[in-house]
């Protein structure tokens, strides 16, 4: 059992079951569909109370943890994608991927990356044994975090950008990174029901 509190522009939406004045959880999925709803309900233990935003939940910012894990995502296609384009001649296929030198990743930020990417198997179990789904949706978001800030490093410096034409070796460590991101968060919102996105528009 949940209890859900709906705000709608930093007002409480007022119910009553005496009355009959209510608002279903269908109203809800039909209102910003069932991928949010799925996610935003599992952002809290089952027993804890949870603050429903309309306002929040239909932003495009980091507040919107729905949007943020998508946006993500969204990022690790589209970095595969113009690698694809950019530079045509690289092999991005599983098998050229797994093979990178990961040796060649040694950002901090990188290896925070891999950390979160590499504790996942624990998180699922844990989930699993405790009945905690929430615990997917905390993973999804620190794991979306660390890529974001990832993201944001190659647009301050250009050498930790994840495409680099005169170091193909390099590039392709970075792009096996990036795939085990995009598939980890894919994973990660099949398991709890929510439809990865492949770009936001």
């Amino acid at each position: 059992c949940q209890l859900v509190k709906l705000m709608r522009r930093g007002e409480q939406v007022n119910m009553s079951k005496r009355s009959g004045d209510f608002v279903s959880l269908l109203n809800v999925v039909n209102e910003v569909g069932k991928d949010v709803v799925r996610f935003i309900m599992l952002t809290r233990r089952n027993d804890a109370p949870l603050e429903f935003d309309f306002a929040v939940v239909t932003e495009e910012s980091r507040d919107n943890p729905v949007f943020y894990v998508q946006y993500a995502h969204a990022r690790c296609r589209s970095v595969l994608r113009n690698a694809a384009a950019e530079i045509p001649s690289l092999d991005l296929s599983g098998n050229a991927l797994a093979a990178a030198d990961l040796s060649r990743l040694t950002h901090p930020d990188e290896i925070a990356l891999i950390k979160s990417l590499a504790g996942w198997p624990r998180v699922v179990e844990a989930a699993a044994h405790s009945h905690e789904p929430h615990r997917i949706a905390f993973f999804l978001r620190e794991l979306s975090a660390h890529f974001h800030t990832l993201w944001t490093r190659g647009k301050e410096d250009a050498s930790l950008r994840f495409l680099l034409s005169d170091d193909k070796d390099l590039t392709t460590a970075r792009l096996a990174l990036v795939s085990g991101c995009a598939l980890g968060i894919a994973v990660g919102l099949r398991i709890i029901g929510v439809t990865p996105v492949e770009e936001l528009r």
